[in-house]
């Protein structure tokens, strides 16, 4: 999979882009859940008070907001289990290679996880699988933009790019992702359990440093990839710290500024919402960077065994 000879379909191509974006929908009506504290408005699954989920009269629950957002994710869960279904078998006619098609097998594997671990939280009425959920989602949308990359018609180039970091900027690069993850966990025991707040600003700060060191290296780069994806990190930083910023507000008060929060305000609920979205993108970006890094490792490795002295003397490679 790393040779520059990789060739691409961009039908492919498409539908992945389409299936990163219909992910963004049960995933951002699944924060609204938890921040309306509206995952067990029913507690029945796959039924919705014993109806067929898809026969359920939804549009009724307009007045009841728990239950229409509810039902909305569960809806939502549905349709991007079908465009993942459509996604592959579309790479499995198309796709030419093997590890790619075995790529979107995965992704299936994924999403199906994911709706199971969303049915069991209801029937065990368990938080802390509302907290796994919310990160089994993370994850499965960062596959989803990892393969919308791997057949994009950029991707081979990334191969045949030799620009290589120093060693420091390699291993900052690679760890930020689990540092953000372990932050996205830290946010959910806040968001679920309403524990580990100061851990959670703490992490804050060593994510918020870490990313920003990582995205300045990048941005620095010769390499165009490099750059881009400092400057995806930076951006995605700086939303993720501003809508941090938003949701304390409107969730905690201020006394020093006369600010006093309003429990369940619509700001609340949209700057904590979009915070877990944004805690997401940070997520992404971050595991591209690395996979752009890692890759370069490996043509690195690669290369340096292929440079044997006298190699070409004595039979062996030229």
């Amino acid at each position: 999979m790393s040779t520059s000879t990789e060739q691409v379909d961009p039908v492919v191509h498409w539908f992945a882009i389409a299936t990163c974006v219909v992910a963004l929908l049960p995933i951002g009506i699944g924060t609204l859940v938890t921040t309306l504290r509206a995952g067990m408005a029913f507690a029945d699954w796959p039924t919705s008070d014993g109806y067929n989920m898809l026969l359920y009269p939804w549009l009724n629950d307009l007045r009841h907001s728990d239950r229409f957002v509810e039902h909305g994710h569960r809806l939502a869960g549905v349709v991007i289990g079908i465009t993942t279904i459509a996604l592959v078998a579309v790479t499995v006619i198309r796709e030419r290679r093997s590890w790619v098609r075995n790529y979107t097998i995965a992704v299936l594997f994924a999403v199906i996880v994911q709706g199971l671990l969303g049915g069991v939280r209801v029937l065990m009425d368990a938080s802390q699988l509302a907290m796994v959920h919310s990160i089994s989602g993370a994850v499965f949308f960062v596959m989803c933009v990892m393969f919308a990359v791997i057949t994009g018609k950029n991707w081979p180039a990334t191969c045949a790019d030799r620009h290589r970091l120093p060693s420091a900027a390699n291993v900052a690069i690679l760890a930020l992702p689990l540092l953000v993850l372990v932050q996205y966990w830290l946010g959910g025991m806040f968001r679920h359990a309403g524990r580990m707040m100061f851990e959670h600003l703490a992490g804050a700060a060593v994510v918020s440093v870490v990313a920003l060191v990582c995205s300045v290296v990048l941005v620095r780069q010769g390499s165009a990839s490099l750059r881009k994806s400092g400057l995806f990190i930076l951006g995605a930083l700086l939303v993720q710290l501003m809508l941090g910023t938003g949701a304390w507000i409107t969730k905690l008060n201020v006394p020093a500024f006369g600010w006093v929060a309003v429990t369940g305000s619509p700001a609340s609920v949209v700057f904590r919402s979009m915070h877990t979205v944004g805690g997401m993108m940070l997520l992404t970006t971050s595991v591209l960077a690395s996979v752009h890094v890692l890759r370069r490792m490996s043509w690195g490795a690669a290369s340096s065994a292929l440079d044997v002295p006298g190699a070409g003397r004595k039979g062996g490679l030229a």
